[in-house]
């Protein structure tokens, strides 16, 4: 490996430090009461060895849905609730967030976290089941952003169903695109990997989507579907 030199390690010390700085400072601008539901909620999922949105990636995704004023929102892969709460602080005081996962362990932890955060029970429509299953019944065109968190192997296919359910202008987010830097890596890679390399390319190539890849957290690509 070539080494650096001393400019070239203050420039990615810089850039070490700002990536950093970003992902704290979302921290602040959430209130207390949501803070403990979200700590709560990251506990829950430390527990059961669920890997949740880092508070960059957080930030992101409640700006996204502020952006496209979401009243609908879908998300794959409820998790403990951690990106939900994101989510709904986002979205209008009257949207409904659908999220879909497999473990109904899991989604009762976010039903609590939701709760706790402040939300009405009327906020969230919680459905059991493999998104590949649930997704199909959901109504063409009646979404304003699908956010999938769920199996990487199942990239594309969510990619397919997001487009026919976001309406012109909807939003699609991918999280963990990055895969803790192996989606770079020249190395050989595992499937998983080599759909995520796949996606990318799709999402880019597209004449439907306007894309863009956020380093934040382990990598949040987003895309607009065009009117």
């Amino acid at each position: 490996m070539r080494q650096l030199r001393g400019q070239e390690r203050a420039i990615t010390g810089n850039r070490q430090t700002s990536l950093a700085f970003a992902e704290a400072y979302g921290a602040g601008t959430i209130d207390g009461t949501t803070e403990a539901a979200l700590r709560w909620s990251r506990d829950r999922a430390r527990e059961a060895g669920v890997r949740t949105v880092t508070t960059g990636t957080g930030a992101a995704l409640r700006l996204l849905a502020a952006t496209v004023d979401a009243k609908a929102v879908a998300e794959i892969g409820t998790g403990t609730g951690v990106s939900g709460i994101y989510l709904l602080h986002g979205m209008r005081p009257d949207g409904v967030l659908t999220t879909v996962d497999c473990e109904p362990e899991r989604q009762a932890f976010a039903k609590q976290a939701f709760r706790a955060a402040g939300f009405a029970g009327n906020r969230a429509r919680f459905i059991p089941g493999r998104a590949l299953d649930v997704l199909p019944r959901l109504a063409d065109g009646g979404y304003d952003l699908v956010f999938c968190d769920g199996d990487l192997m199942e990239c594309l296919e969510y990619l397919a169903e997001s487009l026919r359910l976001l309406r012109p202008g909807g939003l699609v987010c991918f999280e963990g695109v990055f895969a803790d830097g192996r989606t770079v890596d020249s190395a050989v890679q595992p499937a998983e990997v080599l759909r995520l390399r796949e996606l990318l390319r799709a999402v880019r190539e597209s004449t439907t989507l306007v894309p863009s890849l956020l380093p934040v957290g382990d990598g949040l690509l987003c895309a607009v579907k065009r009117g």
